[in-house]
This record gives C-alpha cells, sequence and structure tokens, in this order.
C-alpha cells in the first residue's frame, strides 16, 4: 500500500490540547448508525487487535472518525508456530465476527492487515509464507475468497501513526515511537507537510527483546538472571541500532516533543501517573522511568493494582477504577515483559535525555487504535 498525498491530506484525525505541555485524543461520546461503522483488524506481532470507528460525517473531505471501540487478543503470531498460527487465524475470526454480530458491519466495511512488525520478523526468518498461509486460510474460514488481507511496511505505519495519534497542532515538532511488540517504528514530517518523513526504525520491540533474552537463560529462569541476560540484550545490536538511529535522524533540532506509543506506553503510564488514568496522553519524566525499570525488577511484588491505587491521594479519583487498569496491564504485559519493554523504552529516551536542549516526553496509552484507524480511514475515502 502506497499513501498518496492526496490521501494522506484526506486524513484530518479530531485530536485537542489538553494542556500546554500535552495532548489527547478526541474520543466523542456520539450516537451512531450502523452504516457508519467500520472496523480494522491488525495482525501485530503479540497479537490481534480490533478497532471499530464510526465515519465523521464529512468523512469524504476531512476523514474524520470516532473510536468506538478496541480489543485484542494476544496469539504471538510472530512465534510462526503452528500453534500460534491458529490462535491467530481463530482470534482474527472470532474479532471478525463480534464486529458482524454485535455492531452489525457489513464485511466489505472490515479491513484486514498485517502489521509491519510480522512483516519484518517473517523476512528475517525466512517465513514469509507463514503469512500467505495466514492471509489464505482466512479467506477459506470467512468464505470470502476475495477478502484483502495487505501487509503493512514500516514506513507507511509509521505515517499512518503519526496522522492518527498526533494532533495537527503539534504535526511538525513531534517525534512519535510507536513501541510495537515485533518492532519500533516512528519518526516526523520533515517539512511542513505530511509528504515526507522522516523514518526511525528497530527491528526491536517488546517480544523481541523478551524473546532474545529467554534464549539465553538455560536452566535458571529466574528474575535475576533474567534482569542480567536482559542488560546483556539490550547493551548488544539494539542499543546499537538505537544510537545509530537517533543520530541518523536528525530529530534533536527539529524537535521540541518525543511521544511514545505501543502497549508497554500504556503499560508505563498505567503504573507511573495513577492520577491522571483518565488522561490518553501524559507527560513522562525520565527519572520516573529509570526508577520504575530498576522496581519492576528488584521489588514487582510491591507494584500491585490495589498498592498503585491506594498510592493516589486525591479523593476525587476512582481508586477502583484504577487498580482494574493495571490489573489489566499485568495480566497483559508479565514481569519479565514489563522489564523487556521498559527497559527498551528507557534506553530509547536516555538518547534524547542527553541532549543539550530539554526536551519532552510523553506516553499515548491508547495509541493501539490510531494507525489501523487511519488506515480505515484512508481506505474508505479512497472508494468515496
Amino acid at each position: 500500500m502506497q499513501l498518496s498525498p492526496t490521501k494522506i491530506s484526506r486524513l484530518l484525525i479530531f485530536f485537542i490540547l489538553v494542556s500546554a505541555q500535552s495532548f489527547s485524543q478526541n474520543f466523542i461520546n456520539a450516537n451512531y448508525r450502523e452504516d457508519d461503522l467500520y472496523a480494522g483488524i491488525d495482525v501485530g506481532s503479540k497479537g490481534v487487535k480490533l478497532s471499530i470507528i464510526k465515519m465523521g460525517k464529512n468523512a469524504s473531505v476531512t476523514g474524520s472518525f470516532v473510536a468506538v471501540k478496541d480489543s485484542s487478543i494476544n496469539t504471538d503470531f510472530i512465534s510462526f508456530t503452528p500453534q500460534t498460527f491458529t490462535a491467530t487465524l481463530y482470534a482474527i475470526r472470532n474479532l471478525y465476527n463480534f464486529a458482524r454480530k454485535t455492531y452489525r458491519i457489513v464485511p466489505e466495511k472490515i479491513f484486514t492487515v498485517v502489521s509491519s512488525g510480522i512483516k519484518g520478523q517473517a523476512e528475517k526468518e525466512n517465513k514469509q509464507d507463514r503469512i500467505v498461509a495466514l492471509a489464505d486460510s482466512l479467506r477459506l474460514l470467512l468464505n470470502e475468497p476475495k477478502r484483502a488481507v495487505p501487509v503493512i511496511g514500516a514506513m507507511d505505519e509509521a505515517k499512518l501513526s503519526h496522522l492518527g495519534i498526533v494532533p495537527e497542532a503539534r504535526r511538525y515538532n513531534t517525534f512519535l515511537i510507536d513501541i510495537g511488540s515485533g518492532n519500533t517504528k516512528g519518526g516526523y514530517f520533515k517539512n511542513g507537510n505530511t509528504k515526507e518523513l522522516k523514518l526511525f526504525m528497530l527491528n526491536w520491540g517488546t517480544k523481541t527483546i523478551s524473546n532474545a533474552t529467554e534464549k539465553r537463560l538455560g536452566d535458571d529462569k529466574g528474575i535475576a538472571n533474567y534482569k542480567k541476560y536482559l542488560n546483556r540484550v539490550l547493551a548488544g545490536d539494539p542499543n546499537n541500532e538505537i544510537i545509530y538511529a537517533v543520530n541518523e535522524s536528525g530529530a534533536y533540532n527539529m524537535n521540541d516533543n518525543f511521544a511514545f506509543s505501543g502497549g508497554i506506553a500504556w503499560a508505563v503510564a498505567t503504573m507511573l501517573y495513577p492520577e491522571l488514568a483518565d488522561n490518553s496522553v501524559v507527560p513522562l519524566k525520565f527519572e520516573d522511568l529509570a526508577a520504575l525499570n530498576e522496581r519492576l525488577a528488584s521489588n514487582f511484588s510491591a507494584i500491585t493494582p490495589a498498592s498503585i491505587a491506594n498510592s493516589v491521594t486525591d479523593k476525587t479519583i476512582n481508586k477502583k477504577s484504577i487498580e482494574e487498569e493495571v490489573a489489566r496491564v499485568q495480566k497483559v504485559f508479565d514481569q519479565k515483559a514489563l522489564m523487556a519493554g521498559t527497559g527498551l523504552l528507557l534506553n530509547i529516551v536516555r538518547q534524547f535525555e542527553g541532549t543539550q536542549e530539554k526536551k519532552n516526553f510523553f506516553l499515548v496509552k491508547n495509541g493501539q487504535v490510531g494507525w489501523i484507524s487511519a488506515y480505515v480511514t484512508q481506505s474508505v475515502n479512497s472508494k468515496l
């Protein structure tokens, strides 16, 4: 899929600034009709995600959308085993049926996509045939022989993520980095338009860092041994790639804001700043991230949903909802996955933190619906 300037210009997403220091997506609580709804199903490294969106009234001109529902099923497709293949295939089918039956979305308005993390890992392991087999099996399972299952490249996914996450007011001074399960991608628009994205790309994500660490553990699966080998993994090829990508990007002078999205960004934001539970984007302090990274390995038993909720002193905040959200984080990411993802995030932030000019860092909690929603919007608009 190639994004033309005309298509990109249509992707005006509804966002608002929440303060001078942060931004957030503007999810509108609105009534919707079934014929306004569309769904995007993204096969990622860790699992399968569903985004249901409502197209705006002037979608043919603005490309505006409202996020209605998002859901995910963890399947670990990136392992490329028969078991994870089957789990992924039926996860797609189940989310597809959910969109069809619960929201009554017709098949023509349900888009199925394979993300760049899967593409990159498949190329490294020469497993591209697994992606082809998944697409063929899905067409057979759904009885839709003409269903398109495109594989999105890193550049297109990075563009879509930026357009789907960053508000218009900060479009040209924000460097967006999406840390996925299989890879990390992002960048910034160089010349005041959306035609040219300076790509930031790492062949590492939360899952690939964790997998590389697990392979080195031997018989000792304990946390202390995991931490030792995790640090070695992070200090090797991932760190070399980070240093090269940061220096090559030229982002120091071009960007004041650095926003991080992906599952680990949501997890870190939820555990670090529970008092900002209602904010979809929160400011990040380097020292807070470093402290959390250490606690995950040395004192994880104390980082419970209840303890995090009880740390909030503002009596107007619903502690029960915070506890439930932290529990959801720790259900999606176990201790080792949190250590891997936070370690990777810390190494990236450290490179930007070391510059003379102070930068602003943000964590985007709901970025998982960003690029796939923008993809759906673009696909719909191309047919209008």
